[in-house]
């Protein structure tokens, strides 16, 4: 498993923010758990707009006829599409 070392240097409201994270009364236990838990949250918002702007295109390519029916053979719908594409679905 690849690891990583990250150091950073935190001052002023950053600082007490962290710290107000990482107390008896805060969420987490130390200051890696946080940071280990906002690159989560952040990968996890990431995936989900990409998964969100697929969604979106393939409703803009319904809305637009840019579709077509499959027929199964994967290697000859690709052959097809690639026709479709060069002539601008027309």
């Amino acid at each position: 498993m690849l690891s990583t070392r990250i150091n950073a240097r935190l001052s002023g409201p950053l600082a007490v923010f962290v710290e107000r994270m990482v107390s008896k009364t805060g969420l987490y236990e130390t200051p890696s758990e946080y940071v280990r838990d906002l690159i989560r949250r952040d990968m996890e918002v990431r995936e989900n707009r990409l998964d969100r702007e697929s969604i979106l295109t393939g409703y803009r390519d319904i809305a637009s006829d840019a579709v077509m029916a499959s027929s199964g053979d994967f290697k000859k719908d690709m052959k097809s599409l690639a026709k479709k594409e060069k002539s601008n679905w027309q």
